[in-house]
């Protein structure tokens, strides 16, 4: 289940609401001015999404390398990109 609560609340409850999503595995979405604007989530649940992440960067790499078309360096690449 995902609370709300505002930022104002949250600075008065801050160590209730980090309990409640450490150990209460909860979802809190902080809000200001009736707009959601982040959000607080376990460290599992954090852990859970950058697998996820990793799985789909494998995904497209894996993708891409199996393209057909022209290679070019790795250097060349990161110029037109601006890196």
């Amino acid at each position: 289940m995902t609370i709300s609560i505002s930022t104002a609340d949250a600075r008065m409850n801050f160590s209730d609401i980090v309990n409640k999503v450490a150990y209460g595995n909860e979802s809190i979405v902080l809000t200001r001015r009736g707009k959601n604007i982040a959000a607080l989530i376990s460290m599992e649940e954090l852990e859970l999404l950058q697998q996820i992440e990793d799985r789909l960067d494998i995904e497209d790499a894996n993708m891409a390398v199996s393209e057909k078309g022209e290679s070019i360096p790795a250097e060349e690449a990161w110029k037109m990109l601006g890196l």
